[in-house]
């Protein structure tokens, strides 16, 4: 096509060429037009790339997320283990280091025990001297009161009453005659050898009663060592 030229005012001045509207076919692209089968294919192909791509990048995407995850989890995961293992360690190390105090609070534990039961034993012991001789004192200067004892314990016993005796040591037996004889005039005192100072019976054809001081005392010690017991 001639190119026209138009001038003007001491220039020139040449028409623009605007391109084509339509893109001219190519070579490849006129063969798909012409092959229904080939542009079937050609189009499944590339659906097929596409979807291969897409799987590429989503595998890629998902083992790099799989990675990273796994990756923190793997963290937490051996910082918690970390954590029980350090734990149990160090329970460990505090009971192998503990074990020296544990057998020393054994060790005094079993001391404070002996040492309890022992001075039970000796406060009981201290009682039962201390009352020996308070009663060794007061049968001394009172052993009329054996006698008052052997009346207390007949009104406890069966009405029918014959032959009562009432032993003694025979050396309260003298001082009782000595110092009531009126009193002792009024039983039938026996002197017994086998008995022991503050110890008396007294015997009827029916009965017989120990109303000696020792067993009222053995009584008694029974009894505060089952209290003191209970206490510790």
């Amino acid at each position: 096509m001639s190119i026209k030229i138009i001038k003007g005012e001491g220039r020139s001045w040449r028409p623009y060429r605007f391109p084509p509207r339509v893109r001219p076919a190519a070579q490849g692209d006129e063969v798909l037009a012409g092959d229904p089968a080939a542009l079937q294919r050609a189009v499944a192909e590339g659906f097929q790339e596409g979807i291969d791509k897409g799987y590429e990048q989503g595998l890629e995407q998902g083992r790099e997320a799989g990675h990273r995850e796994g990756f923190e989890r793997g963290i937490e995961d051996g910082k918690a283990i970390g954590r029980e293992e350090g734990r149990v360690q160090g329970l460990k190390a505090f009971e192998q280091a503990a074990q020296p105090l544990d057998q020393l609070v054994e060790r005094f534990e079993r001391f404070r025990q002996d040492f309890e039961q022992a001075r039970r034993e000796q406060l009981l012991e201290l009682v039962q001297k201390v009352s020996k001789q308070v009663i060794r004192c007061e049968l001394t200067l009172h052993p009329t009161q054996l006698l008052t004892l052997a009346e207390e314990a007949l009104a406890a016993m069966p009405d029918d009453q014959e032959d009562v005796r009432i032993l003694l040591n025979p050396e309260e037996c003298a001082r009782i005659r000595e110092l009531a004889p009126e009193r002792a005039a009024a039983w039938r005192l026996v002197p017994d050898e086998k008995l022991a100072l503050g110890e008396c019976r007294v015997v009827t054809a029916q009965a017989e009663a120990d109303i000696g001081c020792q067993q009222r005392l053995d009584s008694c010690m029974d009894t505060l060592a089952e209290h003191i017991k209970a206490e510790a």
